[in-house]
């Protein structure tokens, strides 16, 4: 699996072997958008299309084109790495929201 970029908007790629296609969906968007080709140019252009379609689309009716977040996360994971972020957090002279946010970030690339 691997992305595209366009206008700040990334989509998640695969292939699908059965149809021989290259299939993205753009990530992040209130509705969902999706795009297909058989070339890795048809792809890209068929990405830039959809990007752009959408957010003309979502402009003309008024729409909001970004899906929002409550800036509330629940989690559960393991509770050894729960600790570990405990720690860390620790460490780092911080609590564990301040410290996950910063890592959450960081991966998300923001």
């Amino acid at each position: 699996m691997s992305h595209m970029e366009h206008r700040g908007y990334r989509a998640r790629v695969e292939f699908d072997p059965e149809d021989d296609l290259f299939v993205g969906h753009v990530a992040g968007i209130a509705d969902g958008v999706g795009f297909h080709s058989d070339t890795v140019p048809g792809l890209r252009a068929a990405f830039i299309e959809a990007v752009d379609d959408y957010l003309a689309t979502c402009e003309r009716i008024g729409k909001r084109p970004d899906r929002g977040a409550s800036g509330r996360l629940m989690l559960r994971i393991d509770p050894e790495v729960h600790a570990r972020a405990l720690r860390a957090a620790e460490i780092a002279g911080t609590s564990l929201n301040r410290w996950g946010e910063k890592v959450i970030s960081d991966a998300a690339g923001g």
